[in-house]
């Protein structure tokens, strides 16, 4: 390290000693209060959303941090098809740097880079999602996120004042068919389910079979139920 510099005038200025040090505030980290002076004092599993310069696409990103290193990484993107090819690269750099390396790494996307800077202060600031948990969130707690199927979940809903909304992506999966009352309204929904149709498909089932077994629905979406109409969201 290089040698600190000090002004003339401070050179000649005579000590006064420094009266009590409380040391920083301790902040919640996996169920404990930790004074953090340092960046391997910091344990925690949260998530970071973050935004383009454009503000054309959105990342939300979710990292496991043991004792200052990213042992894991979810990186979630929207809207722009630039940046899931920078959060392919993104989940390979970033585990095994510590968090303030990841801070300091072009992770390319904008959107990206804005995530950890937002994930980086709730980190920080014991504002984590595992703060209160005992022992932390096991590695492995990202896919455990996604849920069956291992996707992202999604919504998209796209609507005009002439012709009403139309559901496109929930949850559960892709919309096939809206269910309509007798009034027009909305009553419920099919959809299915991508990822369990591609697991099924892998393990031999047919296809038409397994987008059957991978169809569901959701609200009053039966005759019995009211509704007298289906469409497809994305033709009718």
């Amino acid at each position: 390290m290089s040698e600190i510099m000090y002004s003339h005038e401070v050179q000649e200025m005579c000590p006064v000693k420094k009266g009590c040090d409380h040391g920083p505030a301790p902040i919640p980290e996996e169920g404990k209060w930790i004074k953090a002076k340092e960046i391997s004092d910091i344990s925690a599993y949260t998530h970071g959303v973050g935004w383009c310069a454009p503000q054309q696409g959105a990342c939300k990103l979710s990292l496991n941090v043991k004792n200052g290193i990213i042992e894991e990484a979810l990186v979630e993107t929207i809207g722009c098809s630039g940046m899931t090819h920078s959060a392919a690269m993104a989940a390979e750099i970033l585990p095994g740097k510590t968090i303030l390396e990841a801070l300091n790494t072009d992770l390319v996307c904008d959107a990206i880079n804005t995530a950890m800077r937002e994930l980086f202060l709730q980190i920080v600031y014991g504002r984590s999602q595992s703060a209160f948990s005992e022992g932390g969130l096991v590695i492995g707690a990202g896919m455990e996120d996604l849920g069956k199927g291992e996707r992202s979940m999604v919504g998209t809903m796209y609507g005009t004042k002439e012709k009403g909304v139309r559901y496109l992506e929930m949850t559960e999966g892709y919309c096939t068919r809206m269910a309509l009352d007798e009034n027009n309204e909305v009553i419920g929904y099919e959809f299915v389910s991508l990822g369990k149709m591609t697991d099924f498909i892998k393990k031999g089932i047919e296809p038409n079979e397994a987008y059957k077994k991978a169809t569901g629905h959701y609200g009053r979406f039966a005759p019995e139920d009211g509704a007298v109409r289906y469409i497809d969201p994305r033709k009718e």
